[in-house]
């Protein structure tokens, strides 16, 4: 698909803090063959220094926008750059840190992927097996394959859509609780399926619910263990943990705090909760330099082999921007300049996270708001990725008298139901 064909979406950066809400999950859309693949991307955005004042004001926006702070960290071949803005404990008044670890929900979805693309790498799983050869009997369509699980065409239905669906009293209900896989695959089994397996695109927590049941009846062992032994020990993430169902964030920690649905409500701090809904899906921990580290890695190699890692950066389209993407566990972004960058977003109660490289792992950036319910602050803080990949704009020339072409800005996508 020819860039020149991408509909975009000009919006300033300067301007997003003026959004009255942020963008719902991505709508369907029906298959399409994948992307042309261009493992580098383009050559000029790949160049340019990362603009570290539009990252800064991409942060400001988001705290404009709700978030009592916001911190991203850019590394490259010229260094590591971070900025920090607000507070990451509004009692305490404790600065935002970039050495604060965080709940980084849906970004844990890479982490599921890349542990089951090596198992299928193994060949102890294929990825166009039916589900039901591996795990007998828990779904009701022998179509539903591994592949359609990770590029969330599989056509079940997100749970989390009802048991959000009132935000701070869904979220309180599930707190403390303990989740099994079983439980939150049998509240999916329980709603109307979305699509028929691989006809569409249709994000769903449901489907990394069941990766981890994977991983674990191929392996017979947690999935903890399974992120500690093949990415979490090699990498030396040492801020990075799974500790479900631990309510705790050991360390330096952000906390989070959850947008009510009614406006003008107070905050709800949300840090201290088991994350058992998520699980596989989104419960892991981690800190900026650590994303960085692994999005690097992944992108380089170290993680899979190049075929697993060919299929994982195989895209298709997940709405008509034209501008987003997903693979196996893996979303790709394309920037206004042309920049390609691979990663995942997450959402969960109290924190908004970008994890992001560029496809030659030379350049990533990570981003975190510590808010959610809030859609407008998600969308400021995806601008944090156009200021760092993209760079600065060139200036007009002085004789000119077109008013200065405003920047894109992605639109956020969210893994979780937001009410607005």
């Amino acid at each position: 698909m020819s860039l020149s064909t991408h509909r975009r979406l000009a919006v300033s950066t300067t301007l997003i803090a003026a959004l009255a809400c942020g963008l719902a999950p991505a709508t369907a859309a029906s298959a399409a063959p994948a992307a042309p693949k261009s493992p580098a991307g383009p050559a000029a955005p790949a160049t340019r220094a990362p603009d570290m004042d539009g990252v800064t004001a991409a942060l400001n926006a988001a705290m404009t926008n709700g978030a009592p702070g916001a911190m991203a960290r850019f590394s490259g071949p010229d260094g590591v750059r971070t900025r920090t803005a607000g507070v990451r404990d509004r009692v305490s008044g404790a600065a935002m840190d970039t050495r604060a670890r965080f709940r980084i929900g849906s970004v844990s979805k890479t982490f599921s992927s890349v542990v089951l693309l090596q198992l299928v790498d193994e060949g102890r799983l294929e990825l166009d097996a039916p589900v039901n050869r591996y795990l007998p009997g828990l779904l009701p369509d022998d179509r539903i394959t591994v592949r359609h699980l990770l590029t969330h065409r599989s056509g079940l239905a997100d749970y989390t859509d009802a048991m959000f669906a009132k935000t701070v009293p869904g979220f309180e209900a599930v707190r403390n609780r303990v989740f099994s896989y079983r439980e939150l695959v049998g509240l999916s089994l329980a709603e109307p399926r979305t699509t028929e397996p691989g006809a569409a695109y249709k994000y769903s927590n449901t489907n990394f619910v069941v990766v981890g049941m994977l991983i674990e009846n191929a392996t017979g062992t947690p999935v903890a263990k399974q992120y500690q032994r093949r990415i979490i020990k090699p990498l030396n993430l040492r801020h990075t943990s799974y500790v479900h169902p631990d309510t705790r964030i050991k360390g330096v920690h952000v906390r989070g705090y959850l947008h009510p649905d009614e406006e003008g409500a107070p905050l709800v701090d949300s840090t201290e909760q088991t994350v058992s809904w998520a699980q596989s899906a989104g419960a892991i921990i981690s800190d900026p330099a650590d994303l960085n580290t692994f999005m690097t890695a992944l992108m380089r190699g170290r993680l899979l082999p190049p075929r697993m890692l060919d299929a994982m950066t195989t895209v298709t389209p997940t709405d008509t921007t034209g501008t987003r993407f997903y693979g196996l566990g893996l979303r790709r972004y394309d920037l206004s300049c042309g920049a390609q960058v691979y990663g995942h977003t997450g959402t969960v109660q109290g924190f908004y996270t970008y994890a992001f490289a560029t496809r030659d792992g030379r350049r990533a950036l990570s981003a975190m708001a510590n808010t959610s319910n809030r859609g407008a602050a998600n969308t400021a803080l995806g601008g944090t990725l156009e200021a760092a990949f993209c760079g600065k704009p060139s200036a007009p020339a002085a004789s000119s008298t077109k008013a200065p072409r405003l920047r894109s800005v992605l639109p956020a996508e969210s893994d979780l139901p937001e009410n607005h």
